[in-house]
């Protein structure tokens, strides 16, 4: 029993220490991709910035999710039989196989006289460069899934750090000294990323496995990743690793239409103009800063914890000794966390809208429907929240017939979204878009609820009850709300700088307040994000705690 929950514990801290680095990675690459566009803005036209980061990228991003994603779920989870390396590595060299088919398909489709063609120089170059550049990515999956398995968490930070930044600075000095190749740069910059993403995953690895450290990898040398049968059994792959491999990619296609649908939209039916989508993303990436560089990497780090810890199909009773206990408190207390950075959006993004969007792009992103896109993108991360954590744990502890059902059920949520999007555009403009992702992520969530509740119905855990704020939490949310609104209504964002200092002083102190409130309400939560933090950030933070603990219980001088 000890062993097991020190197993489990171990497991925790890994994940918990992957999404740390994780969310420093993204940090880092939404920092710079913000910077760059802030940059890049003032040096091209919006139809370049629109065929770029919706058309080209959605090209790049189709690939590589439905050429790898299902794959690497597959081979992370944890089963009751024992699942050998050399079957994960040989079915994750199908990942590159895969890619340039569907490269191929979704290429074609998208230089197709289907779909609206953009009136900018070197389009078809870009298509084959985007394409080539998720084919060339996809060759590090087998190595990928060897470093996520032996928890080498800072490899992949070094890895997608170092090539974002080379992307970044080929696109900056290229688009200041060379404005004029227009699609032919960023889809070299594009390339220099995913070979330089390979290159490190490579050498790594050809360094690593010749020093002690290395020695503990099921492999001696970077060549013994190349595909062979295994040596007792020889077999290639595990039937069942297939089977499951197969219900994830039907549920990884699905997830891909619901998690860029509205792109899909956008590229296909051309109800947006090539400008209004390069306004549409800058503003898209704004918004989903949060989602990306803190929701994103706690949803993969406890993706791994949530599969290695259970066994995938099985119910609760039939779990390892002490594993379920610590499964239910760690989905309640990440699940309450992102609820909690989410509620902090929600609140000081309504008043903060115009002047984010009026400091970062000006007229051109503050002026039309820029600010009301912006608002309601903040009520959609609250659900990208909740959903996000939710189906991680949906997805680890399903069977595969589960999985299959699933499916069904997002082919139904796809249909719904698909119809919704195209009924609110019309209504609505770019706003829809956003509304019809709100339904979306509302069904999936009463989906993903209902789930978990069943499946730990038969136990005394309650995860999703334990995952709700504390009224004083909501109180103080809805009082901020309502502050920051009144302050932007008499203070912002025209009547001069001093009123907007102000305005932005009142939002810091009612973000100290919430602040407060999470630490005096919420100690549970406080302890267990505190306990998992760098000793040096937590000690120190622990001591605000407890100061703020005992300022509250000191009584009253007369």
């Amino acid at each position: 029993s000890h062993q097991m929950a020190g197993g489990v514990k171990g497991q925790l801290d890994v994940a918990a220490k992957a999404a740390s680095y994780n969310m420093l990675l993204q940090v880092m690459l939404r920092v710079a991709t913000f910077v760059m566009n802030g940059f890049v803005l003032r040096f091209i036209h919006a139809d370049l910035l629109g065929v770029v980061n919706m058309r080209l990228t959605l090209l790049y991003s189709t690939v590589l999710f439905l050429s790898r994603e299902a794959l690497r779920k597959a081979c992370l989870s944890r089963t009751t039989g024992q699942t050998k390396w050399r079957h994960v590595n040989n079915l994750m060299w199908c990942s590159p196989v895969l890619g340039l088919v569907t490269s191929c398909l979704v290429s074609a489709l998208w230089l197709s006289p289907f779909l609206k063609q953009p009136n900018v120089p070197h389009d078809v170059i870009g298509v084959a460069l985007f394409a080539l550049s998720a084919i060339t990515e996809l060759l590090a999956e087998p190595l990928w899934v060897l470093s996520q398995t032996h928890s080498y968490v800072k490899l992949k930070v070094m890895t997608e750090g170092v090539s974002q930044m080379t992307k970044c600075l080929v696109v900056v000095v290229g688009v200041y000294f060379a404005p004029q190749w227009g699609v032919v740069l960023f889809s070299i910059a594009q390339l220099l990323y995913s070979l330089t993403y390979v290159s490190i995953f490579y050498g790594y690895f050809h360094i690593h496995l010749n020093s002690p450290e290395g020695k503990s990898l099921p492999i001696s040398s970077v060549t013994d990743i190349i595909p062979c049968s295994e040596e007792d059994t020889k077999t290639w792959c595990s039937p069942y690793l297939v089977h499951l491999t197969w219900s994830f990619f039907k549920h990884s296609f699905l997830k891909q239409l619901l998690t860029d649908g509205e792109r899909y939209v956008m590229t296909i039916f051309g109800v947006l103009s090539f400008a209004q989508q390069g306004v549409y993303d800058v503003i898209n990436n704004l918004g989903s800063l949060v989602p990306r560089f803190i929701f994103l990497p706690i949803e993969d780090s406890f993706y791994v914890f949530f599969a290695s810890s259970l066994y995938r199909g099985e119910p609760p009773e039939k779990q390892r000794e002490g594993v379920l206990p610590d499964v239910a408190h760690t989905l309640a207390m990440i699940l309450k966390f992102v609820i909690v950075v989410a509620m902090v959006i929600l609140s000081f993004g309504y008043a903060y809208s115009y002047l984010a969007l009026n400091i970062y792009g000006g007229k051109l992103l503050s002026g039309g429907e820029g600010p009301t896109l912006l608002r309601w993108y903040c009520l959609y991360v609250m659900l990208l929240a909740v959903n996000g954590v939710t189906e991680c744990f949906v997805l680890a502890a399903m069977s595969q017939k589960q999985v299959d059902r699933y499916n069904g059920t997002m082919l139904v949520f796809s249909f719904v979204f698909l119809c919704a999007s195209l009924l609110l555009t019309k209504s609505f403009g770019s706003v829809g878009f956003i509304l019809a992702n709100c339904v979306n992520m509302g069904c999936r969530i009463l989906h993903s609820c209902h789930f978990i509740h069943s499946y730990f119905s038969s136990t005394p855990y309650r995860p999703l009850i334990l995952a709700l704020p504390s009224l004083p939490m909501v109180t103080t949310f809805a009082l901020s709300f309502l502050i920051t609104a009144f302050s932007e209504w008499v203070l912002c964002c025209d009547q001069g700088f001093w009123r907007v200092c102000l305005h932005i002083l009142v939002g810091v102190a009612c973000l100290l307040g919430v602040g407060s409130t999470v630490l005096l309400c919420e100690h549970e939560l406080t302890s267990f994000v505190l306990s998992r933090l760098p000793t040096r950030i937590s000690s120190r933070l622990l001591r605000v705690t407890k100061i703020l603990h005992i300022t509250t219980i000191l009584p009253k001088s007369d």
